[in-house]
Order: structure tokens, then sequence, then C-alpha cells
């Protein structure tokens, strides 16, 4: 056998045309899945978030008491989620935290500081939605027909947020399973790395071998793959539901952890990779790709097998 420098086979590269016809598979994908979604999801989220709501007028005299069972409120996170979709627009839970100057809202916090239950309420009632909540800003009592339109348009707002929530996390969820299994019927051998981090090519895996969720340098690979030429493979997974959102899936995130591993590792030593589904806008593809990123699609995952096969080959023996 013989023995020698490794020879590196290139990232793969994909020409525009290429790319254009990989696309309009995932995105035919992407309507195939979302028009066979079961209205059962929607139904589900819509029920429950309905009954939080309801539960949240109930117990604040539809919102005109909130300050006399706030504690109580806020001990459920339910509730306290709910709240933000009172405001118009509705607020995240980052800028709720900032907005009331705490750097949680678990139910414990309201316990160690009562304070801070106060200045939740303030902040809830000074942006709480006139046109849903007409009564509020007018400080009367809600006539039953008012009270039911707020009912549904604040339900069908959190239960679309939830089901969205939800698909985004099981979209990915599926993804990396199909990778992970992906890479064990191709042979690979998973591992798990001390701690959960990489800050050098000696601690990630080795030739033929992976882990996932590691941080490598200072982002989180969904995998890191070990070479059989000693440089690794960092793969991220990302699933987009429109356009807009690719961007920063794509482009903002695994593009941007792209540019930094290859800066940390350097470009003869690991090769950033990104496995795709969903919708995406042709030129943010190549400019992801331009920027050093590899592109595979979950719907042919062959490719990315086949170029780790490519690898095996061409790395030389003892």
């Amino acid at each position: 056998m013989s023995k020698g420098l490794p020879k590196l086979v290139e990232p793969t590269r994909w020409l525009p045309e290429k790319l254009e016809t990989d696309l309009a598979v995932a995105i035919q994908n992407f309507r195939d899945e979302r028009l066979q979604e079961p209205l059962a999801a929607y139904l589900e989220a819509y029920d429950q978030a309905e009954e939080i709501i309801e539960g949240l007028l109930r117990s604040t005299d539809n919102l005109m008491s909130m300050e006399a069972t706030a504690l109580a409120l806020f001990q459920q996170p339910d509730s306290l989620d709910a709240l933000r979709y009172l405001a118009a627009p509705p607020i995240s839970e980052d800028d709720l935290k900032i907005l009331v100057d705490s750097a949680s809202l678990a139910p414990r916090t309201f316990t160690a500081d009562p304070a801070l239950a106060a200045r939740l309420v303030q902040t809830i009632q000074a942006v709480i939605d006139p046109r849903r909540f007409p009564w509020h800003a007018e400080r009367r009592e809600a006539t039953r027909e008012e009270r039911q339109a707020a009912v549904m348009a604040s339900t069908v707002l959190i239960a679309a947020q939830r089901l969205a929530t939800r698909r985004r996390s099981e979209g990915k969820q599926v993804q990396e399973t199909l990778v992970r299994q992906t890479l064990l019927d191709h042979g690979l051998e998973i591992v798990a790395i001390p701690g959960n981090a990489i800050q050098t090519l000696s601690q990630a895996p080795g030739p033929g071998k992976f882990c996932s969720e590691a941080i490598l340098g200072t982002r989180k690979a969904d995998f890191v793959v070990g070479l059989w030429d000693t440089r690794i493979l960092a793969i991220e997974c990302k699933v987009s539901n429109s356009s807009l959102n690719s961007v920063n899936r794509l482009n903002n995130d695994a593009a941007a952890k792209a540019e930094e591993w290859l800066k940390d590792f350097g470009v003869r030593n690991i090769v950033p990779a990104a496995v795709l589904s969903g919708v995406y806008k042709l030129h943010n593809l190549l400019n992801a790709q331009q920027r050093g990123l590899t592109l595979y699609w979950a719907h042919r995952l062959v490719d990315l097998t086949g170029w780790i096969e490519s690898v095996r080959i061409q790395a030389p023996t003892d």
C-alpha cells in the first residue's frame, strides 16, 4: 500500500441550472407536505389557545383587573405566553424581557421579584390591541359580541404561531434524523465528543466517524464528520418555509457559520455544508455557495454520501 500526501477532493459546487432544478423539487415537496398536513393539528392548537384566552379574560374581568390576579397568572406559563399576544402587534418573549427589565420570565422569577409582576402588567396594559379589545381602551364593559370576536382573533394568532413553531421544530427534527440515519447507513460510526465542543482538529471525530450537535469553534454544528483525508465536514440542517425566511436560515446563519469555520480552521481543513429542504431563492443559494457553503438537498442525500465516499477512495492508506 502506498503512502503520500492526501489528495483533497474539492467540495461540491453546483451550476445555477442544477440548483434551480433541485430547488423546484424541494418547493414541490414543500407544497405536497403542506397540502397533506392534517387539519387536526391546527384544530388542536386552536382549541388549546381558545381555552387559554378564555381563561385569561375570565380571570382578569376581561382585562380590566389584571393587577388583582397578576401573580397567579404569571405562575402559569400558558397564560404568560398568551399575554404577549394581547399586544398590537404581539411581543416576542425576548422583547418582553427587555421591556420589563428581567433576564427571565420563569414562574419562580415572579416569586423572587414581586415588583416584576407589576412592571409586566403595566407593560401589557400599555400595548393591548385597541382593535381587538376596544372596551379596554374605552374603560368600559365588553359586549358579548366584542368578547367573542376578541377571543376568536387572539386564538387564531396564537394557534397559527404555535403551529408554525411546531412545523419548524418538527421539520428540523425530521431532517436531522434523516441525515443521521443516512450517515449510519453509509457505514459511519456515531461517537460522543467530550463536552460537545471541538476547538481543534484533534478534538473532532476521527476518519469514518461523526458526532451530532457540537460547538465547532464558536458556533454550533448539527453534525461534524471526520473524513479520511484528515479534514472535517461540518453539516447544518436547514428547513425553510418561505424565501424570506430562507435568508435568515441559509445566508445569515449557515453561510455565516461557514465563513467563521473556514477562518478558524482553514480552507484545507474543513468543508462547511448545509442539507436543505423547503423554499429558497436561487440567488440566495448561489450567494451561500460563493461564501464557501457546500449545498446538499434532503431529497437526494446520495450526493452527500457520494462525496464522502469519493474522499475515502482518494485518501491514501498505510
